[in-house]
């Protein structure tokens, strides 16, 4: 399995806006890492997401730019920034999806890519950026870095 951790766009703050849209930068620099992304000619299976505003435009962005629309789907409990990872942690392991895509929230996001690498979820290996992809693949039940990139570098 290929599982891409994806932190959301730039978000506005809750004073400016208190459902935390994405800003334009947040949505340049998603459809700029999606564009990335749909180079590497890569399948995702599915798109997994967060009710929050900012990581549901985040996913629709991505979904749009590499027509996968119909592969999206919202969670509404599990994948909020401070969540328990153990509920995406069960479902990703008892998924028989080849790729999956979580976009999602820090610190959730960064504890759940500790916990798959290290198995310790509070021991941070992963420094995530807003719109970054974190690719994961798991081999024979052990999970590893593949490669990482953050809207900076492109």
């Amino acid at each position: 399995m290929v599982l891409y951790l994806i932190q959301h766009g730039e978000a506005k703050s809750s004073e400016e806006d208190p459902e935390r849209p994405l800003t334009d930068a947040g949505a340049a620099d998603t459809k700029k890492i999606a564009a990335f992304f749909k180079q590497l000619k890569k399948e995702i299976n599915v798109i997994w997401h967060s009710d929050k505003k900012r990581a549901e435009q985040t996913a629709e962005i991505l979904a749009d730019v590499l027509d996968a629309k119909d592969r999206l789907e919202t969670w509404e409990d599990g994948m909020a920034p401070k969540d328990d990872i153990a509920t995406v942690k069960k479902k990703i392991e008892k998924s028989d999806q080849d790729s999956i895509a979580l976009v999602g929230h820090l610190p959730h996001l960064s504890r759940l890519a500790s916990d798959l690498l290290t198995g310790n979820q509070y021991r941070e290996v992963v420094h995530f950026k807003n719109a970054g992809i974190v690719c994961l693949s798991d081999e024979n039940e052990s999970w590893q870095l593949e490669w990482m990139v953050i809207p900076s570098l492109l």
